[in-house]
């Protein structure tokens, strides 16, 4: 049996060279061929190296979980709660746990190594293909054409009155909702070729135990976040207080929907730009 340390760098260099091909091509089609078939492959090597990890013996280290720090942004960025969205949207379909700073700044990471890579590699690509659509579409001017609904406080005959008025749309609240719904894109793509996948795999190797080396990974990694993680309630993700735009929505999804991998070329690249550190938010 292939040693499960090896498998990692495998899959981590065939995913760069889809990753290059994502970057040469600017056919939709093709670059949503390439994303299926990066996130196929880094789901079929995480039931690979689960299927490798419930078989080593020895002296062989066993992988274990762990936690990493990912960078998100500097205090006060705007719209870092849609990058976190983002991110833990890859993280879902990759068999990652996330934490979430109160400050939106970095997300605590839970997970196999080799999956925690993968995430990384995506979200590098994506979250840099996100902020550019959205400068596109504010660029575009598209947003002010659209109206946003907002609940106005006056004073009448002595009291406070609210009352609902339309108002234009910022640009900030397009860019919010716009990013918001491209994160939201991603994820019901990467967990819709999940789920395709592990119905693939999982019943054609059975016999050999996918399944329950499936449940112990599921297991070991609850196992390890439930003791691990100091996180006092449950992430909500992002919201918009400004308003809600329809329009900059629906771009956002579009945008989602043509997304393809894309920023780094290597995922080394992106594997190094991560901190690792301790701690839980």
């Amino acid at each position: 049996m292939t040693s499960p340390n090896a498998v990692p760098d495998r899959m981590l260099t065939r995913i760069g060279g889809l990753l290059r091909k994502a970057e040469s091509t600017d056919n939709e089609h093709e670059a949503e061929a390439f994303l299926a078939a990066a996130q196929r492959l880094a789901t079929k090597s995480s039931i690979d190296l689960t299927v490798a990890r419930s078989h080593v013996a020895g002296r062989e280290r066993r992988p274990t979980p762990m936690q990493r720090i990912i960078p998100i942004g500097e205090p006060g960025k705007k719209g870092l709660r849609t990058y976190v969205q983002l991110f833990v949207a890859i993280a879902a379909a990759n068999d990652v746990r996330c934490d979430v700073a109160r400050t939106s700044t970095q997300v605590y990471a839970y997970g196999f190594d080799s999956d925690i890579d993968t995430c990384a590699a995506l979200y590098s690509s994506l979250v840099v293909q996100m902020v550019r659509a959205a400068d596109l579409y504010i660029k575009s001017g598209q947003y002010r054409t659209a109206t946003v609904e907002k609940i106005v406080t006056e004073k009448r005959w002595g009291r406070q009155v609210q009352r609902r008025v339309q108002a234009p749309v910022a640009a900030v609240t397009a860019r919010l909702n716009f990013q918001m719904a491209f994160a939201a894109r991603i994820g019901r793509r990467l967990a819709s070729v999940k789920a395709e996948v592990v119905a693939e795999v999982v019943p054609d190797a059975a016999a050999a135990g996918t399944v329950l080396a499936l449940r112990d990974k599921e297991i070991e990694l609850t196992d390890f976040y439930s003791h691990t993680s100091e996180a006092r309630g449950t992430w909500r993700g992002p919201q918009t207080s400004a308003g809600h735009s329809a329009a900059a929505r629906r771009a956002g999804d579009r945008a989602g929907r043509a997304a393809r991998l894309g920023a780094s070329p290597e995922l080394d690249a992106a594997r190094g730009q991560l901190a690792r550190g301790d701690g839980a938010s």
